[in-house]
């Protein structure tokens, strides 16, 4: 057990030995377990705050003397248990925006500190009075962060344990029924989830949690409540957050495997190439192929995906991809739309024209949580041209797209490349980066759009082959994917289909 002059020694010895000596107070925590541990609270008066803001950042991956992480700032909103996440650079935040107490968190290093703070019940103080309350735990590149707010009108940065140690142990969760009794009827259910979710696998999971509390039921209810689909094997479960795809590895993982014709994260690496210029040809034959498309996804790491995000996670998505794309040039400059300023008949126009997403009408989202608090920080962001678009908070964080009308897929694919490749400096240029590893290349929401998120489609009027019975088969040998004219869950339009790749991962955006 870390004892309080154990504590002050390490900090003397570390960063905060050039800010001041730091008072430190005790907090004991008490899980819904019934296990507890220490949370020592470190808190920091100074009139110069910008040197300490810039102090601790500067040192944010330092790890000293133990598996502690500094994440980063944030400043509250009105509400005093949620917090957003501020700037890296210290000069973005003014001093007179910070009143006192500069506090800082960090966990104990004993047995039980590996346990999830979304697990947490209630704070005791110990002697400074301040009431202490959590927000969502956060995820940089390396690192689970868990930020915490003590008191009203605080800034505060969290030091945590190392992410690896923290995912794999898996947040618990608090049951009445033994996993036997929770098992879901999956007797009729034709998707990927249904194929894999054992009874011994569902009782290793269903009591795990992610750090930010997702979990293996809220994971798998939209292909628990949509047993089939018509058109294509669904893939019956979604992630909330990134650590969802290890934390329930062991249902993903063979789901990931089916769903990506034998790609197995667990030895498999994925390749990435947006070299536009190594596509020779990509001319159809404008006869029957009506429009060309090329669409992938992105999730800004550090906040929840569209399953599990907050409404505040959900509009901080919003403002970081917004503000990037405001820094679009040339052909790829444009205007972002927020669906709330929208009218109704501008939405459905959009909608019709095949330029913006549908209402939450899917089962397939709305029963994954998808739908909720529509059309709050929903939007389209498009060139003048409407050639170039970005979906904001749909199924994903964001759908980069590249189309036209025709059958030149080249001058789409190059678009496609050169914009996307822009979204990212721009984000990785406002202190943001994107879901990645090595596994899985990109993360999105769902299963199927791991690895470049790629889908390359084009509308397609097939008024013979539609009606020959070797059609489906034909598609399945290419390895291609059909929907009806207006995406997944909708008909064909007399024979036109969306018809696009099947496999995303394992394979680079080029091949």
């Amino acid at each position: 057990m870390l004892n309080k002059s154990y504590l002050k020694e390490v900090f003397q010895s570390s960063m905060l030995k050039d800010v001041m000596q730091p008072n430190i107070m005790f907090v004991q925590c008490h899980l819904l377990s019934g296990e507890v541990f220490i949370l020592y609270c470190v808190t920091i008066i100074s009139k110069n705050y910008s040197n300490i803001i810039e102090t601790l950042n500067f040192k944010r991956a330092t790890h000293y003397n133990g598996p502690y992480t500094v994440l980063q700032s944030v400043r509250q909103f009105q509400q005093p248990i949620q917090a957003q996440k501020a700037g890296l650079d210290g000069k973005q935040v003014g001093k007179e925006t910070l009143p006192p107490p500069f506090t800082v968190s960090i966990l104990s290093d004993g047995p039980r500190s590996q346990r999830s703070l979304s697990s947490l019940r209630s704070l005791s103080d110990c002697g400074n009075n301040m009431a202490s309350s959590f927000s969502r735990i956060l995820s940089s590149k390396r690192n689970v962060g868990i930020l915490s707010l003590v008191g009203a009108g605080s800034l505060t940065v969290g030091l945590l344990l190392n992410r690896e140690q923290h995912v794999s142990a898996g947040a618990p969760v608090r049951r009445v029924y033994p996993a036997s009794a929770e098992y879901p009827d999956l007797r009729k259910h034709n998707n990927c989830m249904a194929s894999h979710l054992t009874p011994a696998v569902y009782a290793k999971l269903c009591d795990k949690a992610t750090p930010n509390g997702y979990t293996l039921d809220q994971a798998i209810q939209t292909g628990v409540d949509n047993p089939g689909h018509p058109f294509i094997k669904t893939v019956g479960m979604v992630a909330g957050d990134e650590e969802s795809y290890e934390v329930f590895a062991d249902i993903f993982d063979p789901v990931i495997v089916e769903r990506h014709n034998g790609y197995d994260p667990r030895t498999m690496k994925h390749p990435t190439d947006l070299d536009a210029s190594k596509i020779r040809s990509g001319q159809f034959d404008e006869k029957y192929v009506l429009s060309s498309r090329v669409r992938t996804g992105r999730s800004i790491r550090g906040l929840s995906l569209p399953p599990a995000c907050t409404r505040a996670e959900r509009r901080e998505v919003e403002r970081v991809v917004v503000n990037a794309l405001g820094g679009l040039q040339g052909d790829l400059s444009g205007k972002y739309y927020s669906l709330t300023d929208m009218s109704e008949k501008d939405q459905q126009q959009l909608i019709d024209d095949h330029f913006l997403f549908d209402k939450p009408v899917s089962p397939l989202l709305t029963c994954a949580g998808m739908a909720r608090d529509w059309p709050d920080a929903r939007g389209i962001w498009h060139n003048n041209e409407k050639t170039f678009l970005v979906w904001i908070n749909e199924e994903d964080h964001t759908r980069v797209i590249s189309m036209e009308k025709g059958g030149n897929m080249k001058r789409v694919f190059e678009r496609f490349c050169r914009g996307l490749q822009e979204v990212e400096r721009l984000i990785q240029e406002k202190g943001w980066e994107f879901m990645w590893n090595e596994n899985l290349g990109y993360i999105l929401t769902c299963p199927s759009n791991l690895g470049t998120g790629l889908r390359a489609g084009v509308h397609i009027n097939l008024p013979r082959l539609s009606k020959d019975a070797r059609f489906a088969k034909i598609l399945d040998n290419l390895r291609l994917q059909k929907r009806g004219t207006g995406g997944v869950d909708t008909a064909a339009v007399g024979s036109t289909f969306d018809i696009s790749n099947l496999d995303r991962l394992g394979q680079s955006e080029v091949n």
